[in-house]
């Protein structure tokens, strides 16, 4: 069960460095994804790097 069907989401609030921003708001507009998708995406994929369990 994913977490957003879970109902379990929370607002996270960061900075991050301008050129990476603009570089997912392009890659986001070339998929036809919401950039929260693919920074959701990228997190999992870290995570999994280091070994830790997303579900």
């Amino acid at each position: 069960m994913s977490v957003e069907a879970a109902g379990k989401r929370r607002m996270y609030n960061t900075t991050l460095d301008a050129e990476l921003i603009r570089k997912i708001k392009i890659l986001a507009a070339q998929l036809e994804k919401r950039q929260n998708d693919l920074l959701e995406e990228a997190i999992r994929d870290l995570l999994q790097k280091y070994g830790l369990s997303t579900g």
